[in-house]
């Protein structure tokens, strides 16, 4: 094969460093971008953290200080947009955290009545924990047992159930243990006495069975319950309400106590001792009424308040060798930092207020009111790149009257209406809440029923698009709707 050297031309497009740190700043939630700030921080002596917004700076030229305060929002300059895919990043859910009424010991509150120490908030505990407590307060059993029943509780999952058969559970343990099949059911026996009623069930109606044989006696139609959970679950599930009122020989009214007993157990008692903690939610913007006019603002409180050191910047000033290259570099850093995380609250800020504006309505009478709003819709108005609103609005959070929302919330699909118009796929699926809140249980509303009602009201929408969005709130079909 010959050899030869060739010329090509072409075009590329790259990202200057301080480009990049500014989509990668975009793209951060405020959680996650006041974690970052801390972790450059701590690398840069020229940046510091203050304690408001009007921390001082160095005494160095204006060209020199940039500062995050409020006052600079307005009117900045957008960073240049590429067309860089846009990266999504894992959603977050709230999780609230459990604070211990008293934080200090007796001896040391008695010391200084008036000292408040840090409000540390308390580790929740977890199903194992939980339950090893327990069965360490058992004292009619035997140490040995207890250490088998430990056994069991390390091979419950994070519903509290005990998938795995006793014998392959039995065959993973050595031999030299001396623990037999007989061991392991006494000991299930014992877990399966403990809290939260129904752990260390081996399927959903050994759990249920559980839960009611721990309940007193005296409770009404418990026994008649058991039977229904024991024999008949299959038909409470399809709400064979007539068929199971003529094996059980009982009228309405006791049927009816008998469904309700049975949908207030839990069918996953270690649910509520999930131990995975989640973040949460800080609003970057907070909407309010102003002179009736629905108004999007910073939270300033949730933003970094970064400032240039003053003592570095005093010596970089007054410095004039080599020696000092690295500190200039630093604070060249230090002052795209600054600038970024000012221009990304400029463009969050922006985008907020331009999705208030479209959804004044949704803030005055909630989601039957959302009107259908696309990311391009925003881009061509701010004159931004699509991908640019779409890092915009990940794990951004508006806090409104009616509730804490994504920014992305606000988008989505829609349909067409008779008058030429679109409703937004939101109000849609408020439409169908409300008719199948309001409808009568014994006669539920099919889908095809919804449609119907839904079109006489100028919103034309399949069946299987009703359907999806029956599925997305989880609202049941009809016929499990349909009460006795």
């Amino acid at each position: 094969m010959k050899q030869t050297l060739q010329l090509k031309l072409s075009q590329q497009l790259k990202l200057t460093p301080q480009l990049q740190q500014s989509i990668r700043l975009l793209q951060l939630s405020t959680l996650e971008l006041n974690q970052e700030i801390e972790r450059i921080v701590q690398e840069n002596p020229l940046l510091e953290l203050g304690e408001d917004w009007n921390t001082p700076t160095a005494d160095i030229s204006a060209s020199d200080t940039l500062s995050t305060d409020a006052s600079n929002f307005e009117n900045t300059p957008e960073t240049p947009e590429t067309t860089e895919e846009t990266v999504t990043s894992e959603e977050h859910t709230q999780q609230e955290l459990e604070w211990p009424e008293d934080h200090f010991s007796a001896e040391s509150a008695s010391h200084d009545e008036d000292y408040e120490g840090p409000q540390i908030p308390a580790q929740p505990i977890t199903l194992r924990e939980h339950l090893t407590l327990q069965v360490s307060c058992l004292h009619q059993v035997s140490d040995r047992e207890k250490r088998i029943i430990g056994v069991l509780i390390d091979s419950l999952d994070d519903d509290g159930y005990l998938l795995q058969p006793l014998d392959e559970l039995l065959e993973m343990l050595p031999s030299e243990l001396g623990i037999n099949l007989s061991d392991l059911q006494s000991a299930l026996k014992h877990l399966q006495r403990l809290d939260p009623p129904g752990v260390g069930a081996r399927d959903l109606q050994e759990c249920l069975v559980l839960q009611l044989q721990m309940l007193p006696e005296h409770v009404d139609h418990r026994d008649q319950a058991l039977i229904v959970v024991q024999e008949h679950l299959k038909l409470l599930a399809a709400h064979d309400f007539a068929q199971i009122k003529k094996l059980l020989g009982c009228d309405d009214e006791c049927l009816r106590t008998i469904q309700k007993l049975i949908m207030h157990l839990n069918p996953k008692p270690g649910a509520e001792f999930d131990s995975q903690s989640e973040r949460y939610i800080v609003p970057d913007i907070i909407v309010t009424k102003q002179q009736g006019t629905w108004m999007a603002n910073l939270n300033f409180d949730a933003l970094p308040k970064l400032s240039i050191n003053r003592l570095y910047a005093n010596i970089l000033k007054q410095a004039h060798d080599n020696s000092a290259r690295s500190l200039a570099n630093q604070l060249n850093e230090a002052k795209w930092l600054i600038r970024n995380v000012q221009q990304r609250s400029n463009t969050i800020l922006r985008v907020a207020r331009a999705i208030i504006e479209r959804q004044q309505q949704f803030l005055e009478h909630g989601e039957v009111a959302m009107r259908p709003l696309v990311l391009r819709e925003i881009a061509e108005v701010l004159k931004l790149h699509e991908s640019t609103v779409s890092r915009v609005t990940t794990q951004k959070f508006m806090h409104t009257p009616r509730g804490i929302f994504e920014l992305k919330y606000f988008f989505g699909s829609y349909v067409s209406t008779d008058s030429g118009g679109a409703c937004s796929a939101t109000a849609i699926r408020a439409l169908i809440r409300q008719l199948v809140q309001q409808e009568n249980s014994k006669k539920p509303l099919s889908d095809n029923k919804i449609a119907t009602i839904l079109e006489q009201q100028g919103i034309v929408v399949a069946r299987r698009t009703i359907a999806k969005y029956r599925e997305s709130l989880q609202i049941p079909a009809a016929n499990l709707r349909k009460s006795f």
